[in-house]
């Protein structure tokens, strides 16, 4: 009886200490660093929602922790989150003058960051309220496109992790004038290794974010620029919305053309990619599905919060509330334009 008892108790520690070791670990200090802290990934964070709880960037991350593909991390990652002492690249503000025309979601793009790190900034109690002359506080860390004389062109080696879009603003101009640039037959498809003539502007005209064949009258239809990762609705030529989206990455892209949503679910449960590949997925209760060809739906997304950036296995991933905007606004029949 002594013996089992002993034995039983045994086995309780060694349960115990094993689920202790299980816990995530706190953020706490590096060992032997006072510069650094190491952040345990929690389900549905992003690089960039880290950064900006710790006031750094997510390019500084991911150098310190040498990630290879920044726009991956996973829940229970340990980090080392470099502070203002250890990291260069703190981020520091600037500031931009609000002009007619602009949004939030507007000027939030065009600084590299979101809408919530530019309200909280800002203390903006409400970010759809701004207004003309306005100053508001802008990161100015970001790194800006290089300079180059009228008319020349540069040559851009392409990385791991990344794609067409994400190049284009690094140089300031759009994937479609790379595209035309390089004869790129698909947009989505580039490789590590792979050479790209830059145009400048002026090389190049931009193209326009929206397609050239507007709709008279006052027809309802969805916009998604694939290069710029927006999405805009339409009332015949009059924006009614605006929200920054994630479209399909290279390997799994997102359709160009123009379709008309076929079919549209409250919720529906979705699966793809391949067991085999290691990228099968099966999700749940996905909100505000509007399907315009096939399996490519429009959604709402719970599982990241990375929306500028290609993230998704072909549909365009919106957040919840622009999701559910779109789904009681556009009916069955809508009109869907997807290009570059």
């Amino acid at each position: 009886m002594c013996t089992r008892v002993s034995l039983k108790a045994v086995f309780v520690l060694i349960v115990a200490m094993a689920l202790v070791s299980l816990l995530p670990a706190p953020v706490s200090a590096a060992p032997g660093s006072t510069d650094t802290v190491v952040h345990v990934v929690q389900w549905g964070e992003t690089l960039q929602i880290i950064a900006r709880r710790y006031g750094t960037t997510y390019t500084a991350i991911a150098s310190a922790n040498n990630l290879r593909n920044p726009n991956f991390v996973y829940a229970g990652q340990r980090l080392v989150i470099p502070t203002s002492s250890s990291a260069s690249s703190t981020v520091s503000t600037g500031v931009y003058i609000v002009r007619r025309g602009d949004t939030l979601r507007a000027i939030a793009a065009r600084h590299g960051t979101t809408v919530s790190y530019l309200a909280s900034l800002n203390g903006l109690a409400n970010p759809n309220f701004i207004w003309v002359g306005q100053a508001l506080k802008v990161p100015s860390s970001a790194s800006a496109p290089p300079s180059q004389e009228q008319g020349s062109t540069t040559v851009h080696v392409v990385q791991r992790g990344e794609f067409l879009a994400r190049i284009a603003w690094q140089y300031g101009t759009t994937a479609s004038a790379i595209a035309r640039a390089n004869n790129l037959v698909n947009p989505s498809l580039i490789y590590v290794g792979q050479r790209l003539v830059i145009p400048v502007a002026g090389a190049n005209p931009p193209a326009s974010d929206t397609p050239s064949n507007p709709v008279s009258g006052g027809e309802k239809w969805i916009d998604v620029n694939l290069s710029s990762q927006t999405l805009t609705a339409y009332e015949g030529n009059q924006v009614v919305y605006t929200a920054r989206v994630s479209t399909g990455v290279a390997w799994y892209p997102t359709p160009a053309g123009t379709f008309r949503i076929q079919r549209k679910y409250r919720y529906d449960d979705m699966t793809g990619g391949s067991r085999a590949r290691g990228d099968y997925y099966y999700l749940p209760n996905v909100p505000y599905c509007m399907y315009y060809y096939a399996g490519y739906a429009l959604h709402g997304t719970f599982w990241h919060n990375n929306f500028g950036t290609p993230m998704s296995h072909g549909c365009t991933n919106l957040s919840t509330p622009d999701a559910g905007w779109l789904f009681n606004w556009a009916p069955i029949g809508t009109r869907v334009v997807n290009h570059y």
